[in-house]
């Protein structure tokens, strides 16, 4: 068994299919199936379910996500224990978050948090709020950071995660800015009906849409208009003027400071959301405890971990 079969089965399991998977690696596709074939020889069993599309892993994968993580991380430890080298889990902390909170939120954080952690260097998964979660139980990021709803939960067992609250995110919707109004507001007429920026079926936001729709009792007139996975892109499409797109607050905070946004509807459109960070207990570093009391004192005035809604 070869230490680079385990690398790609866990880059596969990141990226999700085998092209992005080779890609990453540095190799084609061809050499990279080989591989993934030649550790479920190893093995004796078959990792991922071949008769699907997008990849999706066999109970068997699933189960050794985990190990392999462990694996590749005490193997890397161990070559620079014996090289007197500093091991490398004290100074690499990987995140697992959605797009929205890698791109709008991140890098001011982590100008806030390194010094706290000992000046550790860090590591991104950026995904869809499952994925996020998925790559965290599976030991392929050292801390998950996360959007919060009492309706949509993600439930990890508080007695094996630290679960810390890093503050509030609304969902709001946005609008391109028109002479210092909103191109398009809600809830929209009969007769000017709302071209509406949706998220793609199953994303989290668009869940949380979903929910603040069924909540509000005046009718929206909107018509769906185009769909996307990505925050990101729908503010883009928003700022072009293609319609409305609920977007958290954080990722259209420049464009609204530089007016190319509105805000598109009054309170009864905006969803508060929450924001928290999980470690697992066992798995933290002495890095990651350091960041997780620094977030614990930072949060306070959120309340502790064990008021989550469920």
């Amino acid at each position: 068994m070869e230490l680079r079969w385990l690398q790609d089965f866990l880059s596969l399991v990141e990226a999700g299919n085998f092209t992005s998977a080779a890609s990453e690696r540095h190799s084609s596709q061809p050499a990279f199936s080989r591989r993934i074939k030649s550790l479920e020889a190893w093995l004796g069993v078959e990792l991922i379910d071949r008769t699907r599309y997008p990849t999706v892993l066999t109970p068997a994968g699933e189960r050794f996500q985990a190990h392999a993580a462990t694996l590749v991380r005490k193997i890397i430890d161990s070559r620079a224990e014996l090289r007197g080298e500093p091991i490398s889990g004290g100074e690499l902390i990987t995140f697992a978050l959605p797009h929205a909170l890698a791109t709008s939120r991140f890098p001011a954080w982590w100008q806030d948090w390194r010094g706290s952690a000992g000046n550790p260097s860090c590591r991104l998964i950026a995904n869809h709020v499952h994925d996020t979660v998925t790559a965290f139980v599976a030991g392929l990021a050292d801390v998950l950071i996360c959007f919060h709803h009492a309706h949509q939960p993600i439930n990890l067992d508080l007695e094996q995660y630290r679960c810390i609250a890093l503050g509030p995110e609304n969902l709001t919707p946005y609008a391109a800015s028109r002479r210092g109004l909103p191109a398009y507001a809600l809830p929209g007429t009969s007769k000017s009906v709302v071209p509406l920026l949706n998220y793609s079926s199953g994303a989290f936001l668009g869940r949380m849409v979903d929910l603040l729709l069924q909540s509000v009792t005046e009718r929206l007139h909107g018509e769906n208009v185009f769909e996307s996975g990505l925050a990101d892109v729908l503010l883009e499409m928003a700022v072009a003027g293609h319609g409305v797109a609920w977007l958290p607050e954080s990722t259209a905070a420049p464009a609204l400071t530089a007016d190319r946004l509105r805000i598109a509807g009054d309170q009864r459109w905006t969803l508060p959301l929450k924001i928290y960070a999980y470690c697992d207990r066992e798995r933290a570093t002495s890095a990651v405890n350091k960041l997780m009391n620094h977030l614990e004192i930072c949060a306070a005035q959120y309340g502790p971990a064990e008021q989550i809604e469920s």
